[in-house]
């Protein structure tokens, strides 16, 4: 659902993703409040600076709230199983995040990474390299600058997005050109009752992609690219397959590789580490 002048939006959550939100939909004449359970969240000085018509109800999620809301934007640190947030659902209101606004909203290629670790990592590299090959680049997402905020009046050539699983949850339309879920280790285990369930909220990035990156070396992150799009392998081996890559040795040395052919040195790379040469391979 994209922004529709004068319907009623709830966000909830006001940190950093939430302010966006609120910031996204009300300049696109949509009718918004917030809610937090917080008295005093990090974005309420920007909101009444910025958007002082804009209602906050805070110190709790506010039933009259939800009671008025035609659709719930929810920032990524409110699960989705919050009483109120499941009640408004189960209601038959449209629940989403801050990624599907976006994507309903993009219209230039999306380049999204996602994994336990090295995800910061990766996306810089990717960033950097549309950069340096002459394309204008605006990366953001999980960290730095909120998806959102990276909208103008003129799209950029490319967006790299860094995603959370918490992000991931409520995304639906989100069609990168290429994706990627680095690995999969245990972690944010207090919001899912097993990595089992971790681990699906990771693979939603591949649902429409249309080219898989994926680790050869970890077993659970490789079992989430199902989707219909195309497969790209890497890991620290020799690549099985021509157009994947990986790691030979020429020389006694190490190199990253695509298939057999060696392009670089890995004791070149200023990232040091065999996680660092993965990292380097998906970005790739």
């Amino acid at each position: 659902m994209a922004a529709v002048a004068g319907r009623r939006t709830l966000v909830v959550g006001l940190g950093r993703t939430g302010l966006s939100v609120a910031r996204y939909l009300a300049r696109r004449g949509e009718s918004v409040a917030v809610t937090d359970t917080r008295t005093d969240p990090p974005g309420l000085a920007a909101l009444r600076r910025e958007l002082p018509e804009v209602a906050a109800f805070l110190g709790g999620l506010a039933p009259e709230a939800f009671a008025h809301a035609e659709r719930v934007v929810v920032s990524p640190g409110v699960p989705l199983d919050t009483p109120e947030i499941a009640a408004a659902r189960a209601a038959g209101v449209p629940v989403v995040g801050d990624i599907e606004l976006f994507a309903l909203a993009a219209a230039a290629p999306v380049v999204a990474v996602t994994g336990s670790n090295g995800k910061s990592t990766v996306a810089s590299l990717v960033a950097a390299m549309a950069v340096r090959a002459g394309r204008e680049t605006r990366a953001g997402g999980n960290l730095g600058t909120p998806a959102l905020d990276l909208l103008g009046e003129r799209e950029p050539d490319l967006y790299v997005l860094e995603l959370s699983s918490f992000q991931l949850e409520t995304v639906e339309h989100l069609a990168p050109v290429a994706a990627t879920v680095l690995n999969v280790s245990p972690d944010h285990l207090d919001r899912y009752p097993d990595l089992e369930r971790y681990a699906q909220a990771k693979g939603r990035i591949y649902a429409r992609a249309r080219v898989q990156v994926v680790n050869r070396d970890d077993a659970r992150a490789r079992a989430l690219a199902t989707g219909p799009g195309r497969r790209v392998g890497f890991g620290l081996g020799r690549a099985p397959a021509g157009g994947d890559w990986g790691v030979v040795r020429r020389g006694g040395e190490a190199w990253l590789a695509r298939g057999d052919e060696p392009l670089m040195p890995a004791a070149a790379l200023r990232l040091r580490g065999a996680h660092n040469v993965a990292n380097v391979l998906a970005a790739l």
